[in-house]
Order: structure tokens, then C-alpha cells, then sequence
């Protein structure tokens, strides 16, 4: 399915079978449930992948497609509604025995609550939309005057983007790594980990590259992350792929849940190179009530992988760079993958994320993937618009980074 913004793009050519849902505006379109499920109706289909955006974390829509007769290739809607809401998240991972940051165990409904409360867990704190999702609605405050101004900011794009100006505090982790657990929720009910994956390098509170195994989780931390992680599906039931996000302090060494992403991640791929295992093809097993391809006793984690997210936006400011592209070269070789959205000729509309490509390597250790990304990077031609081609050189090159001694602000650093 498609909008008319996308009706050139590869994905629909590639299609045996491609309709048209509506106008570019996303509410017309990839948000249009109704439209969504009569596709899927009039062309036989008998499931639905929501992908990574749109409708993927949308435990009505969901619920909606099972009525419908189809196969939902996610988790359950119960699952999904738990983990939707970041407090009632955060209430029921706590009552699991999962570590949490001090906070809000309820909604702060206005700036005097939200003062008060901040007082009590200390500054600073972080200010969250709690339907939200992307960094939307997301600022830190060191005091008073900022906690206010961020709350009411917070509450106007929380109703904005989420339908909800629902609001949570946070102790904020002032130097933080944020790592991410893959799980999988089997269809016999049991819960497994495939290892964790670093997305510390962030602009805007949004993920910009990411890589396995993290370079700042030893054996022992991974350990009782990967435990914890598992413990936070069963406890909600978890079936199909999931995400457990956490924020490991590197003061203390102590990591806390964030969120749990009931979907697949973009940076799902770094995570299948050094498993060899297809987080889509158990996905679709998973839905179909099959085992796994794999033997979920022994499975082994091998090398390291990076992934680097290729956006068309300035490259400095990080704003978005839509336009016709007139190049295209994708690097190619050992340990070389492209999942790519566009080729020369493809315009890059105003309308939705401007991610390009997924740029991503693997090699037997992090130094060889360093070096394997800085060559791709370096092969990789875009022309016609502007992308964060050169940021990723820079990042690769910078000591901070390519030591793998660093946190959330390495972007920071990088551009100030």
C-alpha cells in the first residue's frame, strides 16, 4: 500500500500487488486505519506487518485488524496498551521487580504538580509526553524556570502529536548510554533475549547510529539486562519482536527501564548480522503460531555491527533536505548491507521521515567494523540533496566514538 507522495518510489515496483490509500498527508494515508484494512481486504490478504511507524504501536488498530479476520503480525493489544502509556509502563515494570528511574507514578496535570514533584526527585529531571514516542515532547530541566517552561511546551506537543497532553517526570541520568534489549515472545508463551544493541549516538533525543554488541555493557551488566528484559515480556505477555530500552548510568554502572517498543526496530538489522537470524521471518513464524527457525537454546552472538542511519537533512543543523535525488551509489562488498528506500530519481517529499537508507556492516571485531564503515561511507554517493553522509565520517573519525568510551552527548560534542 501507498500514498500518492510514494508512488514512485522501489517498495511499490517491487510490489506484486500495490494499491493506493490515499492523499500524501499521513492522517489521509498510512494513518488511516479504515482505508488500511480495505486494502488489505480487497486483495485477499490474510495479514498485516505494520512495520516501524505510522499504526505499528497502536493497540486499537491492532485490535481492529483482528476483528477484521486478519492476522496481526505483532504482539497482543493488551501488550501493546500496557506498554503504550510510559507511566502505566513504568508502574507495571516496577511491580515486576524491573528497575526504574525515580518519577511520576501518575499523570502531572499542571506546572505547580510538576514543580513539586521535580523538587522531590531533584534536578535535574526529564520531561516526557507519556503517549509519546521519537523524542517528541521530551526536554530536560536543571530548575524551576526551565521545568515550567518545558511542561507546558511538553503538554502542547504531547496533544499535538498523541492526542494526549498526559505528563511524566523523571530523574534525568546526566551521563547515560541508552541500551536496548532485542526480545522475542515465542508462540509457546516463552520469552527470549538476542543481546542488546547501543543507540547512545542520538540528535534530538532521536536515534542516529546504532551497534552490537555494546561497547559499554561488560559480561556481567549484559547479563542481568538480558534477564531483566525477558522478565519485562513475560510480564506482560509479550509475543512476536520487542524492544527493552533501558539508560545504563556510567557513573554507576546501574541501568533503569525506559520503554518498551512493541514493534520492530529500524535498528533491527545490526542485530540479525551477528545472529544470522531473520527478526522479520520470526515475526511472521510467530503470528502464524509456528516455532522459530532457530533453536532458541543455542543460538551464538559473533562479531560486531554497526548501523548508521543515512537521513536526507543538513548534515550540521540536522534539518530535513527534501528534494529529487540525482545520484545514488550504494557502497557494496563483505559485511556490507543497504536496506535502501530510494534510488536516482526518487523525490524526497516534505511529508514523512526523512530516512534514507540503513547503512550497515559487520566484521569479527569493532575496530574492523569502524573501519568497514568509514570505507562504505566514503563509497556511498548521494547527490541532488543534502544528507548526513559527512556527519557519519566525522562521527567515525572522532576519538570519542571510535573509543567507545561514550554517552547520549557524543552528538553534542560533535556539533555543538
Amino acid at each position: 500500500m501507498y500514498s500518492e507522495a510514494d508512488a514512485e518510489l522501489p517498495f511499490v515496483a517491487e510490489a506484486d500487488e500495490a494499491v493506493l490509500i490515499g492523499p500524501p498527508p499521513a492522517k489521509l494515508s498510512y494513518l488511516n486505519a479504515d482505508a488500511i484494512l480495505a486494502a488489505a481486504l480487497s486483495t485477499g490478504a490474510r495479514a498485516i506487518h505494520p512495520g516501524y511507524g505510522f499504526l505499528s504501536e497502536n493497540a486499537e488498530f491492532a485490535a481492529q485488524v483482528i476483528a477484521a479476520g486478519l492476522t496481526w503480525i505483532g504482539p497482543p493489544p493488551a501488550a501493546m496498551e500496557q506498554m503504550g502509556d510510559k507511566i502505566r509502563a513504568r508502574n507495571l515494570m516496577a511491580a515486576a521487580g524491573v528497575p526504574v528511574a525515580d518519577g511520576s507514578a501518575e499523570p502531572v496535570t499542571d506546572a505547580d504538580e510538576a514543580e513539586s514533584l521535580a523538587k522531590r526527585i531533584g534536578f535535574p529531571v526529564m520531561i516526557k509526553a507519556a503517549a509519546g514516542g521519537g523524542g517528541i515532547g521530551m526536554s530536560v530541566a536543571v530548575d524551576s524556570q526551565q521545568l515550567r517552561s518545558g511542561f507546558e511546551t511538553a503538554r502542547a506537543r504531547a496533544e499535538r502529536f498523541f492526542a494526549s497532553p498526559a505528563i511524566l517526570l523523571e530523574r534525568y541520568i546526566s551521563s547515560a548510554r541508552h541500551v536496548e534489549i532485542q526480545i522475542l515472545g515465542l508462540a509457546d508463551g516463552r520469552v527470549i533475549a538476542l543481546g542488546e544493541r547501543d543507540c547512545s549516538v542520538q540528535r534530538r533525543h532521536q536515534k542516529v547510529a546504532e551497534e552490537t554488541p555494546s561497547p559499554g555493557v561488560d559480561a556481567g551488566l549484559r547479563e542481568r539486562m538480558l534477564a531483566t528484559a525477558i522478565r519485562a515480556g513475560e510480564a506482560v505477555g509479550y509475543r512476536g519482536a520487542g524492544t527493552v530500552e533501558c539508560l545504563v548510568d556510567t557513573q554507576t554502572g546501574e541501568f533503569v527501564f525506559l520503554e518498551m517498543n512493541t514493534r520492530l526496530q529500524v535498528e533491527h538489522a545490526v542485530t540479525e548480522m551477528v545472529t544470522g537470524i531473520d527478526l522479520v521471518e520470526q515475526q511472521l513464524l510467530i503470528a502464524d503460531g509456528s516455532d522459530v527457525s532457530f533453536d532458541p537454546g543455542s543460538f551464538a552472538v559473533l562479531g560486531h555491527a554497526l548501523e548508521l542511519r543515512v537521513y536526507a537533512e543538513d548534515p550540521v543543523r540536522f534539518l530535513p533536505s527534501p528534494g529529487t535525488i540525482t545520484q545514488w551509489e550504494e557502497p557494496a562488498g563483505a559485511g556490507v548491507r543497504v536496506d535502501s528506500g530510494y534510488v536516482a530519481g526518487n523525490t524526497v517529499t516534505p511529508h514523512y521521515d526523512p530516512l534514507l537508507a540503513k547503512l550497515v556492516v559487520h566484521a569479527p571485531d569493532r575496530a574492523g567494523a569502524l573501519v568497514r564503515a568509514m570505507e562504505a561511507v566514503a563509497e556511498f554517493a548521494v547527490a541532488g540533496l543534502k544528507t548526513n553522509l559527512p556527519f557519519h565520517a566525522d562521527l567515525l573519525n572522532s576519538e570519542e566514538f571510535s573509543s567507545g568510551d561514550y554517552d547520549t552527548s557524543v552528538v553534542s560534542h560533535l556539533r555543538p
